[in-house]
């Protein structure tokens, strides 16, 4: 699964977001550090959410 990220430089590096989650978000000392960590925030974010709707009727829609 791919998501689209928003890398921001900063003084300290880089911090990077993902618009689809909100609220989700990382930072690391270059680009390549700062991917890998928004890599783990985006599992970690989604394992949240799947703890979140347990026990709900959850259906998936297709959009084009």
């Amino acid at each position: 699964m791919k998501y689209k990220v928003a890398l921001h430089k900063s003084e300290e590096g880089y911090s990077v977001s993902v618009p689809g989650l909100p609220g989700c978000w990382s930072q690391g000392e270059t680009t390549k550090e700062a991917l890998e960590n928004i890599r783990y925030a985006i599992r970690e974010y989604l394992d949240a959410v799947d703890k979140e709707l347990s026990g709900l009727d959850i259906r998936e829609v297709q959009v084009a």
